[in-house]
């Protein structure tokens, strides 16, 4: 059946490559890039699929690029450095490197388990990446990043009801220029990144890149009696990344090959180190020591190919195509029990290997401006199989394999948006998408005996509808109404041995603001929105029996506010800010799950009868009301080609609740990081040699938990400092 799958995904893709590559192609790229379609000082951005000023499109979008980019980025983290740069955004994970979970506006999946679905889409170079596994991709020698609020189901892959956080890796280039940067830091922690990109004919280029990061094990492992690890928590963790772009007329190709290999510790869980009663840690807790009779490595190897196409049609549009093959293999292996001591010491050991392979094509059309109407229209496919298998170890490290698991997840979906200028300030768009999601899975038991099957498959149409009016070229106000869809889910516990299924879930979204630039001075965001989600998947992660179940409440409603602005107030300086307050609700009357086991104190009431206690009101968990973050650059020109350099970044996130019921214990505390990155540069010797701290008040905060038999924690990364040196060629 796979085979056929397999020889099916191919045969579309050449279908659509053929499409969207005539022989007859000759000169120039489809698209502008953004220097010729806009002034310098303006933000352009490609929320709409298109490339456009910020100020025209009517979405809350988020850009990161350049200095910020570099600056959050320059002491080897994964792509959780995102969380809290950007209002409403927040990331976390109990698996570390190698599993981000992403929330936007409250809405995301605590989920740790391989067939997680997730309502925070991640689309990285224009393919849309269901498994959390590809959506852990480091972060390197990248265009941008963009960050949309709200549901957009109607251009981008698959449905997205909470956001999408878009990477754009840098493109090949003209001629020939690359950089080199290596940073050194606190316990032995290595960030490298090297480019080259130029061309090889007048029609053909090429970028080459790659990122490695490195850090030793620096939690050490206090219990005497142990036969593993004596220390956890270092990786090395190698990405790399070829481009080839062929570009003749109105025919532009771009081919792009990436692979990634990672060595290192799983997540580092804490067993009893919240202190009974309080959501502190207890006493003598020391971020550099844990004691466990456990082991914890994880390993991942991926890679992927793309390949977009574009055909520009003279005076009628432009025919894109993206074809994607994404895979990877995953193991990881963790004291799921905490750690020593323990109030009744044992050992629950478990790990599992996953093997996500998916398949994304996608053909769309984006219409030239025909009078005062435009439009876009497509079709997308996409296709995953994924295998999961269970593993399990004694205290003498004998291993014993354990369930096994498959899904098989596959959509068909076709979508069309249009947008018509009645008047020249007032821009008023729609769009409309039909998806149909098919899945079916299995669960077997170690034997190869099923234990369970299910399917699940269901159609559904997605909307939205935008008005813009442009007070003048700079300033616009805007409101938006959008709908997302989230298909059914079928989850297989492979080490609980349970299967559960979720009903499909619909959120609808409402919002307004306005945006304004004055150029080369400030520019600026705000916006209001509502949401409502009707039948929305929760997974009840953990508790006594430490399973994770899929769950459906009958809506959470979530309301807010977001604002964003940069300012340069005198040449050299450059402030930005940025804030959210979101709301979150969960409502219903019926909704109970089981709390915590190993002494939290739980908040909620307890259902007359049974051991669960119901969560109806309780806020969405990992939801922070509060999300802020700002910062300050400036540069001091020493000499015509020499200048001195600061750049200081904070971000900050109120408290959260860590599972979706109420509990002193596992509510996370508000948290305050910040960065600092100063240096010197040469920027016609093309040299720059910088410091940097990452987290320079060290604050240490519990970002997640285990919740089944003792008071586990997880925390964030500790302050590093370090050096760094770039050179541009």
């Amino acid at each position: 059946m796979h085979q056929r799958r397999f020889r099916r995904s191919a045969a579309v893709s050449l279908v659509a490559i053929a499409f969207a590559t005539p022989l007859a192609a000759e000169a120039q790229s489809a698209a502008a890039s953004a220097g010729d379609s806009a002034s310098s000082t303006d933000i352009v951005v490609t929320a709409t699929r298109r490339e456009e000023r910020a100020v025209d499109v009517p979405i809350a979008v988020s850009a990161l690029s350049g200095e910020k980019l570099a600056a959050i980025n320059s002491s080897g983290q994964d792509i959780r450095f995102l969380s809290g740069r950007v209002p409403s955004l927040l990331a976390e994970s109990s698996f570390g490197r190698t599993f981000p979970r992403f929330y936007i506006r409250g809405l995301g999946n605590t989920d740790f388990s391989s067939d997680a679905a997730q309502p925070v889409s991640v689309v990285y170079d224009n393919i849309a990446l269901e498994s959390p596994f590809l959506k852990a991709f480091p972060a390197f020698d990248l265009e941008n990043i963009e960050v949309l609020k709200g549901p957009q189901g109607t251009l981008f892959g698959r449905n997205t009801p909470a956001g999408v956080i878009k990477l754009t890796s840098a493109r090949p280039t003209d001629h020939y220029t690359g950089h080199a940067s290596a940073s050194w830091g606190t316990f032995n922690t290595v960030n490298s990144e090297v480019a080259l990109s130029g061309p090889i004919t007048e029609t053909l280029r090429f970028r080459v890149a790659g990122n490695l990061q490195h850090r030793d094990d620096w939690v050490k492992n206090d219990y005497a009696q142990t036969i593993n690890e004596r220390s956890f928590d270092g990786y090395d963790d190698l990405a790399g990344r070829a481009l080839l772009e062929y570009d003749n007329g109105p025919l532009n190709i771009l081919a792009n090959v990436h692979v990634r290999h990672l060595r290192g510790s799983a997540r580092v869980f804490r067993g009893n180190s919240i202190k009974p009663g309080t959501n502190d840690f207890v006493d003598g807790f020391d971020v550099e020591h844990t004691a466990q009779n456990g082991s914890n490595p994880q390993r991942l190897d991926g890679w992927g190919a793309n390949l977009q196409a574009s055909y520009d049609f003279d005076g009628l549009g432009t025919l894109f195509s993206v074809t994607g093959w994404e895979k990877v293999n995953v193991f990881s292996r963790g004291d799921t029990d905490g750690s020593y001591p323990a109030a009744v010491p044992f050992s629950v050991e478990t790990g599992s290997k996953a093997r996500p392979r998916e398949f994304t094509q996608e053909l769309r059309f984006a219409s030239e401006k025909f009078g005062d109407v435009s439009f876009q229209a497509g079709a997308y496919y996409f296709n995953q199989n994924l295998n999961t298998a269970a593993v399990s170890w004694g205290t003498d490290n004998t291993r014993t394999n354990g369930n096994t698991a498959h899904l098989d997840n596959e959509t068909y979906a076709v979508f069309g948006s249009v947008e018509y200028t009645p008047i020249e300030q007032l821009i008023l768009r729609g769009g409309l998408r039909w998806s149909h999601d098919r899945k079916y899975s299995v669960l077997n038991d170690v034997n190869g005996v099923q234990l369970s099957d299910g399917r699940a498959k269901g159609s559904k149409v997605s909307w939205d509808a935008s008005a813009t009016y442009k007070l003048d070229d700079d300033h616009s106000l805007y409101a938006r109404a959008a709908s997302g869809y989230l298909g059914a889910s079928l989850k297989n516990d492979v080490v609980a041995g349970v299967a559960t299924e979720a009903k499909p879930q619909t959120t609808t979204s409402f919002e307004a603001g306005f945006k304004g630039e004055e150029r080369g001075l400030v520019s600026y965001s705000a916006d209001v929105f509502y949401m409502n989600t009707r039948n929305i998947q929760l997974t009840a992660v953990g508790g006594a029996s430490n399973t994770t179940t899929l769950i459906n409440a009958r809506k959470a409603i979530g309301w807010g506010v977001e604002s964003e602005v940069t300012l340069t107030p005198v040449d050299g300086l450059v402030l930005t800010a940025g804030g959210s307050y979101n709301f979150t609700k969960l409502k219903d009357r019926n909704l109970a799950v089981a709390p915590c086991s190993g002494g939290c104190t739980v908040l909620d009431p307890i259902v007359a009868g049974t051991s669960f206690v119901s969560i109806d009101g309780n806020r969405l968990p990992q939801a922070p009301r509060w999300i802020a973050n700002w910062t300050a650059g400036y540069t001091y020109l020493v000499s015509e080609n020499q200048e001195v350099f600061a750049y200081t970044d904070w971000a900050y996130r109120s408290s959260v609740n860590l599972f979706l019921y109420d509990s002193i214990e596992f509510t996370g505390k508000p948290s305050l990081e910040g960065g600092l990155r100063a240096g010197w540069r040469d920027n016609k010797v093309g040299v720059e040699v910088a410091a940097f701290a990452r987290n320079i008040t060290n604050q240490i905060r519990i970002v997640g938990a285990i919740d089944f038999n003792n008071l586990t924690s997880m925390v964030n990364e500790p302050r590093i400092i370090g050096g760094e040196v770039k050179f541009h060629f």
